[in-house]
Formats: C-alpha cells, sequence, structure tokens
C-alpha cells in the first residue's frame, strides 16, 4: 500500500457524520476503580497508563520489560477494535483498572475490556457544523477520580462518567464560530483540568486554560498574547544566534498601525502539556502567530508564540518563556509536547531541563527553572534556506510547514538519555498571498505547499540529550506523523504512514518487528499489563494532515504466553 501524501493546510466547515454503532449505553459489572491525584503523581512508576504523556513528565516511558529486542519478532495481535469511525485517527488510549477509553474523530469516545476489546459504551458528541484546520481528530481524554475529561472540536471541554459514558457537564471553552477547538487530550492536575485550544490559522488569541474538575468553572486562564509584550522586542535572530533575515526597521515602521494585533495573535496550544509537582509548574508549547505568513500584519517578536513556556500552576502567571522563532512567517511552530528529564551542562553539572522537538529540525533542551537554552541538538532532518522570507514567486525551504517534527510526541529513555523523535521530510514553497481577517475563516496570509517533483520521507532519530548529537537514524519512505513509545524492555514503538507498526530496538536503531494494518499509523502508540501480560496498543486510521489511507482499528499486541 502507498498512500499519496501531502500537505493540506486548510479544512472548510465539517458536519460529524452520524454514528455508525450503537448509542451509549450503561456499562454492566462493577464501575472501574478511581484514579487519585496521587495515582497521577506516581504515574511514572505505573504499568497502566494513565495520562496521554504516560505520566506528567511527558517521557512516553514505560517500566515494562517483558518486550524485548530479543522477543520482539514474536509479536501477535491480541484483538482489533473497529470504532466505525473511518476518519483521521490520531489517539493515544487511556487504560486504568483493566479499562480502556478510546477516542476517535468527531469526538466519539470508547470504553473497552483492555484484555478483549470487548465494547463498554459508547458516547458520541453532538456535533454540528464545527470549523477546524488539519482535520477532525481528537487525541485522547484525562482520567481522574471517576471522571473522563473530553475536548471537543465545537470548543466545548465535557466530563463524562467513566463507568457509563453519561455526560456530568460541559463548559464552552473557546468560541468554535471564530475557529477555536479542542483536539488536545486534556490534563489532570491537584484539582484541575487544563486545556489548550487549537485555532491560530483563524485569527484566534491562544490561551492554556484550567477548570475545576468537579464543575468545570473557570479557575485561571493564561493568554499567549497580550498588549505589554506583543510587540516589545524586535530581534534579528534565533536565540542561538540563527539570522532571520528580517526588515527590523520597517517592522518598528510598521508598528503603530498594528498595536492591536495581539487580540488576535494566535499562539495556540495544540498538545497536552507536562508537569513538574515539585516545582508546581506546568510546562507547555504554543503555536504560531496569527496570520500566520504574513509578517507584516504583526510587527515585533509576537510573543509568547512558538514557544516554550513554564506557567505556575496555582495562579496561571508566566514564570518564563524560550522562543524558538520570533516573528514566525514560515508555521515553524512549537507543536510537539515538551518532555520533562534530567540532563548536564556544558561543564557536566546536573541540572533539570525540558525537551522540544520543534519544526525546526532541532531538539531544544532548556533549563526547567530558567528557559535558558542548555543545548541544541545536530539538526534530525535535512534545512535549506531556512528563514528565507516568501516571495510572490515563491521561495523553497525545508524542513517545509510540518517539519521537523509536527505534533507527534516524542518519547524519552531515562537508561539511555536518549529522545526518540518521529520527523518529516518535505521540501515546500512558500510564497506571497496578502489576506483580510474573515471571523471563522482560515487566515494565513501567504501559502506553502509541496513541491510535487521532490521525495519525501521519514526519519526516526534518537538523538543524545546530554550532548545533543544524533545516536542513529533510521530512514522510511513516507513522512512520519503519530509519535512513540519507549519501555524499559529497550524497545521503542512507532507507526508508518503507509501502516506499518514497527518495533525498535532504542539502543542500536535496529528495526526488530513490523506489522501492517491497512491503514495509516499516524497516531502515539502506549503500552500497558493485564494480569502479568504486556500489551502494545495504537491506532491504525491514517492522517487529515498528510493523506494517509483511512481507517478506523485499534491494534492490540502481546507476545503469547507460550513464546
Amino acid at each position: 500500500m502507498k498512500p499519496t501524501l501531502f500537505y493540506v493546510p486548510v479544512l472548510a466547515l465539517a458536519l460529524a457524520p452520524a454514528a455508525t454503532l450503537a448509542d451509549t449505553t450503561p456499562a454492566t459489572g462493577a464501575a472501574p476503580a478511581q484514579i487519585s491525584a496521587a495515582d497521577l503523581q506516581n504515574a511514572h512508576e505505573s504499568s497502566s497508563w494513565l495520562t496521554y504523556g504516560h505520566d506528567y513528565s511527558n517521557q512516553r516511558f514505560s517500566p515494562l520489560a517483558q518486550i524485548t529486542p530479543q522477543n520482539a519478532a514474536a509479536l501477535q495481535p491480541a484483538y482489533v477494535f473497529q470504532t466505525g469511525v473511518a476518519a483521521p485517527f490520531e489517539t493515544t488510549p487511556i487504560v486504568s483498572d483493566g479499562k480502556m477509553y478510546v477516542t476517535t474523530a468527531y469526538d466519539h469516545v470508547f470504553a473497552v475490556d483492555a484484555a478483549t476489546g470487548k465494547k463498554l459504551w459508547h458516547y458520541q458528541a453532538k456535533l454540528g457544523k464545527t470549523i477546524f484546520c488539519c482535520g477532525p481528530v481528537n487525541r485522547g481524554v484525562a482520567l481522574v477520580g471517576n471522571t473522563l475529561y473530553l475536548g471537543q472540536l465545537d470548543g466545548k471541554l465535557v466530563a463524562l462518567d467513566a463507568a457509563t459514558g453519561k455526560v456530568n457537564w460541559e463548559v464552552q471553552a473557546g468560541d468554535n464560530a471564530a475557529g477555536y477547538s479542542l483536539t488536545m487530550a486534556p490534563l489532570a492536575y491537584k484539582d484541575m483540568i487544563i486545556v489548550g485550544g487549537a485555532g491560530g490559522e483563524y485569527g484566534v488569541r491562544g490561551s492554556v486554560t484550567a477548570y475545576a474538575q468537579s464543575d468545570g468553572h473557570l479557575m485561571w486562564r493564561w493568554y499567549a498574547t497580550d498588549a505589554e509584550h506583543w510587540a516589545g522586542k524586535f530581534t534579528p535572530t534565533t536565540s542561538d544566534g540563527v539570522p532571520l533575515h528580517r526588515d527590523i526597521a520597517a517592522e518598528k515602521a510598521a508598528y503603530s498601525a498594528h498595536a492591536d494585533a495581539w487580540k488576535i495573535g494566535g499562539g495556540a496550544t495544540w498538545m497536552t502539556p507536562a508537569v513538574d509537582v515539585s516545582r508546581n509548574t506546568i510546562y507547555v508549547t504554543t503555536g504560531n502567530p496569527s496570520p500566520d505568513l504574513l509578517g507584516a500584519a504583526r510587527p515585533g517578536d509576537d510573543l509568547y508564540t512558538d514557544s516554550i513556556v513554564a506557567i505556575d500552576a496555582s495562579t496561571g502567571k508566566i514564570k518564563w518563556y524560550y522562543q524558538e522563532v520570533p516573528h514566525d512567517v514560515w508555521d515553524l511552530d512549537a507543536v510537539s509536547p515538551v518532555v520533562l528529564f534530567d540532563t548536564v551542562d556544558a561543564n557536566g553539572k546536573p541540572v533539570a531541563a525540558v525537551g522540544q522537538a520543534g519544526k525546526t529540525g532541532w531538539f531544544y533542551v532548556v533549563d526547567r527553572d530558567t528557559g535558558k537554552l542548555i543545548r541544541k541538538s545536530d539538526a534530525f532532518v535535512p534545512q535549506a534556506n531556512m528563514f528565507a522570507q516568501p516571495t510572490e514567486a515563491g521561495v523553497r525551504m525545508l524542513p517545509g510547514a510540518n517539519g521537523g517534527v509536527d505534533w507527534s510526541p516524542t518519547s524519552y529513555d531515562p537508561s539511555m538519555h536518549y529522545v526518540i523523535i518521529s520527523a518529516l521530510h518535505q521540501p515546500m514553497i512558500y510564497s506571497t498571498k496578502p489576506q483580510e481577517l474573515e471571523s471563522g475563516a482560515l487566515w494565513l496570509g501567504s501559502a506553502f505547499a509541496g513541491i510535487p517533483t521532490e521525495q519525501q520521507y521519514g526519519l526516526l532519530s534518537a538523538v543524545d540529550t546530554n550532548t545533543g548529537k544524533l545516536a542513529w537514524q533510521y530512514k522510511v519512505d513516507y513522512p512520519m506523523l503519530g509519535g512513540s513509545v519507549s519501555t524499559a524492555g529497550g524497545v521503542t514503538f512507532v507507526g508508518e504512514s503507509n501502516g506499518m507498526f514497527d518495533a525498535f530496538d532504542t539502543k542500536a536503531g535496529k528495526l526488530l518487528w513490523q506489522f501492517n494494518t491497512g491503514a495509516g499509523v499516524n497516531a502515539a502508540p502506549m503500552v500497558y499489563e493485564l494480569d502479568g501480560q504486556e500489551y502494545v496498543a495504537v491506532a491504525s486510521g491514517g492522517s487529515f494532515q498528510i493523506g494517509t489511507q483511512y481507517g478506523d482499528s485499534l491494534y492490540v499486541f502481546k507476545i503469547p504466553r507460550s513464546q
């Protein structure tokens, strides 16, 4: 199977399809065990999968070690759960107390028996016409107590009873008519549910918001753009000195005419944050400024877009930021979620760090307390003509608008200090196309498109976070979108756009095993244990964003006990 891969920057109004499966049905049998705040704080030790990134560090690293490089070739399907929703499928399931919670496109939620795949209940959001970018996707739920929390395409945050799927409460987190939607898996921390909205392509004002778990009332909101900081800097280079080829004089001259640009300035948060409990700090990434590619409409550095940001979890106040690309006009936003780990500085001194795989093709490592850059990795994708200004005739540049790394989460093996990165190579042409803002309409300000005559491919890379050096790379035939999971057994699992699901030796980068799922594997896998058996699960349903084969199947694998 060879999918046709391309970049689709727009999605018009879409109406959710009718459910193909039964309506929500109360579950039978015992209610699932409640997940406490302490359980989430200690999730790094869990053999289940309790939150999107496995634990608050977002390391996507499981302590399970039953599957190893020596026996991974014996993996076989345990079951396949078919959702009946054949549409882009980018979820990471949650597993707790033998129950698995799976989300799909158009905001369906399924509860299934994690050992057998038997459906327990099904929730379908009542969506009308919705506005969103990059596919009608949902990437997962949060679970705490006996409640699931779901962000929806229509901008609602919904609390569901984990035993039945019934709605406990819902709150409108953002105005979908203006382009604000929720596609990330929410984060449960203390008594809060934390979400960040998509929609930076529509002229929304990006934010991160904490709601009360009990009833959804607003606790705090941090905005990615504000009048005080939006245009206060005009930086001609990135923070580590890479030239941005900006006309600073022209930007300063234009500023007074665009002093209110921060009100529609973008900076969406696409992916689930990380939390350092000891510092009571939430770490998020922010997206592109608006309009996406037209810098003249927003002179200045456009703080705090394209950034890693540390937020005080009690107040919602910013502690620090690290801006990867000031005044972005290339859609090189920080999308992939941050990961927390310990590293060493240039003098070998231990330091707590935050890492993020950029669309730029670099992995950034910054100090968790100050936001200062510790190191930047070697490039993990080809780079050419970076930060050239778009022109009317068009400029070739790579990485293109998908990266580098787009939303794909990384995994991190603490024993090796390796971060595993799923990346894309998609050269693109950038050309100017000025436009005015229309509410609910895509607002790019220029255009970018793939180059049909140039090869596209994917790269799986291991970066040593202590040095920034590439430990190994593995090239695949098509761009990679979806992310990875690593285990204490020394195995990393990752999907490919051609339908293959792969197991790699984390240390050596050797391909150990493959399985053809029949649709694009463009979701981040996860692992869990039940009754002494290690399972690996991944969604196979394709991607709207890069045009891979759609499907509706969640595959779950194990090594038979006789092996």
